[in-house]
């Protein structure tokens, strides 16, 4: 573990940001034994605390797969709820939409955690690593990049050398804003409500997706009878809720929940998160890389913002680590322009869909409630569509970097 930092360092990459797809990258990269430095804005112990963030993130299969071959599933694991099935209704329609994996494809779509635990496992074993250093609470002051190398200066005043930057610090990224990227950037003046719930009932690992009039309403199944809410909300609507009381909160959830489950209760605090698309117009830059958030950022209706982001870690590492393995500079173009090329469909095609799910179910419309509700009703009767949409939701389908890929051992 480096915990004593000279003042000038020397490294083969630099990540700005070290959440949860910031550290999934050094993880990937030392272990692949490319030297990395992370440095993160945010103080350790604020990160691990309760109230700090309150959301889940939908773990696919194929991020699990890395955090296992990373050696940070087993400090997930005992935390982790699983997702067998998924249950997907439109309103107050009859006809639903309905995935088993363990029947479609054997094994589960993939896992619901807390934040926090990903973070707590990063914050365990990414300092530990003989290849990684992991600098917080530390700020970059400033960055020169240039045909040869990049140098960065910290706020205490070390100056860091490296061959490659990744910038993972978020979606209003200051790695981006100091390389003049641009975004492209819109609101769907609605605002995510979190809150974690314990029903009388167990929920048997099956995640709901309600299509409501005022956005997707997500039922998330964690450990024993918890699951995490996702509530969608109008930007005008969701302050009013939050400032409820929390008798009337518990009434105004438990009508939209439904009672399937029985009695529900709120466990714990509430949070409220504005809902916008942003992509960042390119995600290189000369000796630099975005990814995650920094990157793109989507609504979270499908659940899958973090793997995405996880997936441009997991390919960066890749490409990097067969660099060096050749001896090659870690930072040229080469790795850059392959990086871009891999990761630059799947993201906007995700961005794309996910997208277009939100502007379909939250049209009103007759003829376009008739036609989604008409498509929910054949995809189900289509065992292979079904089968193909299964192996997406796990992040199975596409190219992926070797660590994500399905092992019998796994």
């Amino acid at each position: 573990m480096n915990i004593i930092m000279p003042q000038k360092i020397k490294t083969d990459v630099l990540i700005i940001g070290g959440g949860l797809v910031g550290g999934m990258t050094a993880c990937a990269l030392a272990r692949g034994g490319v030297d990395v430095i992370v440095v993160d804005a945010d103080d350790p112990e604020t990160l691990l605390k309760a109230e700090y963030d309150g959301r889940c993130s939908a773990i696919a299969r194929s991020v699990h797969n890395a955090f296992v071959a990373l050696g940070l599933w087993e400090h997930m694991a005992p935390e982790a709820g699983i997702i067998e099935d998924i249950r997907v209704t439109d309103g107050a329609s009859p006809l639903f939409l309905h995935f088993d994996s363990l029947d479609l494809v054997g094994v589960p779509f993939g896992y619901m955690l807390e934040n926090r635990t990903v973070r707590k496992a990063i914050l365990k074993v990414v300092p530990e690593m003989d290849h990684a250093t992991y600098l917080a609470p530390k700020r970059v002051q400033h960055i020169e990049r240039n045909a040869s190398e990049v140098n960065a200066t910290l706020d205490d005043g070390t100056e860091i050398n490296a061959k490659l930057v990744i910038g993972a610090d978020g979606r209003g990224s200051w790695v981006r804003r100091s390389a003049n990227i641009d975004i492209t950037k819109w609101s769907y003046e609605q605002t995510a409500i979190v809150c974690t719930v314990e029903s009388e009932k167990p929920h048997l690992n099956v995640a709901q997706e309600h299509f409501l009039p005022s956005g997707p309403f997500a039922i998330l199944p964690m450990q024993d009878k918890r699951s995490s809410i996702v509530w969608t909300e109008s930007t005008r609507n969701a302050p009013v809720m939050m400032k409820l009381s929390d008798e009337d909160f518990q009434a105004e959830l438990t009508e939209r929940f439904g009672n399937y489950l029985g009695e529900v209760k709120v466990e714990g605090p509430r949070w409220s998160y504005p809902l916008t698309l942003q992509f960042a117009k390119r995600s290189i830059d000369q000796r630099l890389v975005l990814v995650g958030d920094a990157s793109h950022g989507m609504h979270p209706v499908a659940g899958q913002g973090f793997n995405m982001g996880a997936r441009d870690a997991c390919a960066i590492a890749e490409l990097i680590i067969q660099t060096k393995q050749l001896g090659l500079d870690v930072g040229a173009g080469r790795v850059l322009e392959d990086y871009d090329r891999w990761r630059h469909f799947d993201n906007h095609l995700m961005l794309a869909s996910t997208d277009a799910i939100v502007k379909l179910f939250s049209n009103n419309s007759s003829p376009i409630r008739f036609a989604r509700d008409a498509g929910l009703a054949i995809v189900e009767q289509l065992p292979f569509a079904k089968k193909f949409f299964t192996k997406s939701a796990m992040g199975l389908v596409g190219e992926l970097p070797e660590i994500m890929k399905e092992r019998e051992a796994s």
